[in-house]
């Protein structure tokens, strides 16, 4: 077996998880509970993107930090693209209910590979430093501030007002409600998914521990990358 076929996984992981998060980000939940108006507070993606940080920390395990920074651009060179040429295909077929101008499809692209490329080599960072510590400490770390870096970078640069020379702004986002559903504070609806983003990475983080546990049992002496 090659070299590049035994990380393909990973990169196919990779891929696929950034790419089902940058189409399920633009579509906030739909639903109430008590007053609180889900669409204020969350987006789909916040439950598949933390993902993306088993799958680096999987690879760091296995491979070390120089083959889980490959993987990293790999999966993020994938993405990207396929960010951009996929919504589009869905919306052809029926599978999604919008089309996104191909001007905000760049913009959240541009967001998003802004966001990985720096959280995901905090991550790998971070991870290298702490993984001859307690099995999770290395994954929690690493994840949890890979993943307030990313949060920060993504919904700034993909809604913000401020970033509006990247892509055309979503009105939506933009509009003001209490913050995070519930609070009699007023905030861009933005604001409040960056929040509810990161408050799902933070759970999606721990419950994670439980397959990274699993896989890394099995990989207990590290692959010797070619």
């Amino acid at each position: 077996m090659t070299s590049f076929s035994r990380y393909l996984p990973f990169v196919a992981a990779m891929a696929l998880v950034v790419v089902a998060s940058n189409i399920l980000v633009q579509f906030p939940m739909q639903g109430q509970i008590g007053g609180l108006s889900l669409a204020d507070l969350l987006t789909w993606g916040a439950f598949t993107y933390p993902f993306s940080f088993l799958v680096t920390d999987l690879a760091n395990r296995r491979y070390g930090p120089a083959v889980a920074r490959r993987i990293v651009f790999v999966g993020f060179m994938t993405a990207v693209v396929c960010s951009i040429l996929v919504p589009p295909f869905l919306f052809r077929h029926g599978l999604i209910e919008f089309e996104t101008a191909a001007d905000r499809l760049a913009r959240i692209a541009a967001a998003s590979g802004a966001a990985f490329l720096s959280a995901q080599l905090l991550d790998v960072t971070v991870f290298n430093r702490l993984r001859r510590q307690s099995w999770w400490r290395a994954p929690i770390v690493g994840t949890l501030v890979g993943s307030v870096f990313d949060t920060m970078v993504f919904f700034t640069v993909a809604f913000s007002a401020a970033f509006a020379f990247a892509g055309p702004n979503d009105s939506f986002a933009l509009e003001t409600a209490p913050l995070m559903g519930v609070f009699h504070i007023e905030a861009m609806r933005w604001v409040s998914w960056a929040l509810g983003d990161l408050s799902v990475k933070l759970i999606i983080a721990v419950v994670a521990l439980i397959p990274y546990r699993l896989l890394a049992t099995r990989w207990s002496q590290p692959a010797v990358a070619a």
